[in-house]
C-alpha cells in the first residue's frame, strides 16, 4: 500500500435522512432514562453497566440494527448504528452491557461464524440478552496480540484451553467471551496458528478477577483458563485464521464514536456552565471552539468509514487513525477544561456535579489510549499502512 491509497478511498459521508429519523424518538427515550443519573454516573457511559438498559433498548429496536432479520436484527445500514451510538454515548446511557456483543461480537460471527453459532447467539444480543466479552490482551502481551500464549488444543471433539486473558472489560458480568487463542506453534510463530473461540464463561475450569482502576470502578477484569473442555463448535471460522478475523474485529472497534465521544458528557456540563453569567469568559469560548473545530474532522472521517464498512470493505488502517486522533481529543477534554475553570480566580464557582464529572473523567482518561490498542502500535500500524516504514 503506498502512502496515499489508504486514505485517497475515503469520501466525505453524509448519514441518509432515514437514518437520521431515528434521533428524534430515541432522544425522547435517553432523556426521560437518564434524567436521574448525575453527571458523573452518565460520564461512565459505555463503562456504565445496566442489563435491564440493555433489554429495554432491545425491547424497543435499538440493537442489532445491522443485523439481518432472520437472525432477530433490524436489517439496517450502518448508519442507523451510528445514530444510535452518537445519541447514547451523548446522553451518558448506560450501554457496557450490551456493548461489545453489539459492536463487534455479532458482527463478527456474523462473518465467520457457523449457521448454528448465528442461531444461537445473534437473537440474544439483539434483545439485549447475551453479553460477550473480548479476550484478546494477555500479561506481557498486551497490544502486541501475536505473541498471544493462551492455547486451545484439540482432544478429540473437544478443545482444552489454557491460560490468561486481562484487561477484559466486564468479564465478570457476561455471558460469554471470543478469545484469541494459539491452537498450533508457539508465540514466536506471531499471527500464524491463532484461531477464535467462543467461551462459556460458566464452565468449570474458568476464574475471573476484577481490577479495581484509579476510579474506584472494577469493569476490568483478569481472566484463567485452568484445563477448561469446549465443544467442537467453539472455533469461530477456520482454524488458523485468527489473525485475519481479528483484524476485521478491531476495525469494528476503533472507527466509532465511542473512540472520540467518551468525554462527552463532562464537555457538555462544561459547555452548559460556560453559558451562564459565572462561566461565559473570553478563555472558554476560545477553549469550546478549540475542541469543536478538533471533534468535527474526527467525526467526518468516523463517517467516511463507516461508508466503507458498509460496502464491507477493509479500513484497518483509518480506523487505527481515527482511534489515534480521537484518544487524543478525549483526553485533552478534561485537561483543558480544568485549567479553564482553575485559572479564572477565587470567584469562579463552578457546579459540584460538573466537578465530580471532572475529576472522574480525568482518572479515566489515562487509560483511552491504551484500550483498543495503545498509542505506539496503532501509530506503527498507520505508518505501515501508508507505506512510512
Amino acid at each position: 500500500m503506498n502512502s496515499t491509497s489508504a486514505l485517497n478511498s475515503l469520501t466525505p459521508t453524509a448519514i441518509p435522512p432515514e437514518d437520521e429519523a431515528l434521533r428524534s424518538d430515541l432522544r425522547s427515550f435517553l432523556r426521560q432514562a437518564t434524567s436521574a443519573m448525575s453527571p458523573e454516573k452518565r460520564a461512565r457511559s459505555w463503562s456504565g453497566f445496566d442489563a435491564n438498559f440493555s433489554r429495554r433498548l432491545g425491547e424497543l429496536g435499538y440493537l442489532g440494527l445491522t443485523f439481518p432479520k432472520e437472525y432477530g436484527g433490524h436489517g439496517r445500514s450502518a448508519f442507523a448504528r451510528y445514530v444510535v451510538i452518537e445519541e447514547l454515548l451523548n446522553f451518558g446511557a448506560p450501554v457496557a452491557a450490551h456493548w461489545m456483543a453489539d459492536r463487534q461480537s455479532g458482527p463478527l460471527l456474523l462473518k465467520y461464524g457457523t449457521e448454528a453459532q448465528k442461531r444461537k447467539f445473534l437473537p440474544g444480543i439483539c434483545r439485549g440478552e447475551t453479553f460477550f466479552c473480548i479476550g484478546m490482551s494477555e500479561p506481557n502481551a498486551g497490544s502486541d496480540l501475536a505473541s498471544v500464549r493462551t492455547r486451545a488444543v484439540k482432544d478429540g471433539n473437544e478443545w482444552r484451553l489454557t491460560g490468561q486473558k486481562i484487561w477484559t472489560t466486564h468479564g465478570h458480568r457476561s455471558h460469554y467471551m471470543i478469545a484469541l487463542v494459539r491452537t498450533s506453534g508457539t508465540s514466536t510463530d506471531r499471527q500464524k496458528g491463532l484461531s477464535q473461540v467462543i467461551v462459556d464463561l460458566s464452565l468449570p475450569g474458568i476464574t475471573v478477577r476484577p481490577i479495581t482502576d484509579l476510579t474506584g470502578d472494577a469493569h476490568f477484569c483478569e481472566v484463567f483458563f485452568d484445563d477448561v473442555r469446549l465443544s467442537a463448535d467453539a472455533l469461530i471460522g477456520e482454524e488458523g485464521n485468527g489473525w485475519d478475523q481479528v483484524v476485521t474485529e478491531l476495525s469494528y472497534e476503533r472507527s466509532g464514536p465511542e473512540r472520540f465521544y467518551t468525554s462527552m458528557v463532562l464537555f457538555d456540563e462544561w459547555l452548559a456552565y460556560v453559558r451562564t453569567e459565572g462561566g461565559h469568559t473570553p478563555q472558554a469560548v476560545r477553549l469550546a471552539g478549540k475542541i469543536f473545530s478538533q471533534l468535527a474532522p474526527i467525526r467526518a472521517l468516523s463517517l467516511a468509514i463507516t461508508q466503507k464498512l458498509e460496502r464491507h470493505e477493509n479500513s484497518a488502517v483509518e480506523s487505527a487513525l481515527v482511534k489515534d486522533l480521537g484518544t487524543s481529543v478525549e483526553q485533552m477534554i478534561p485537561l483543558a477544561i480544568a485549567d479553564d475553570l482553575y485559572s479564572c480566580g477565587p470567584n469562579q464557582s463552578p457546579p459540584a456535579a460538573l466537578l465530580a464529572a471532572l475529576n472522574y473523567t480525568t482518572l479515566a482518561s489515562p487509560s483511552y489510549s491504551l484500550r483498543g490498542g495503545t498509542r505506539d502500535i496503532l501509530r506503527g500500524m498507520i505508518a505501515r499502512g501508508l507505506g512510512l516504514r
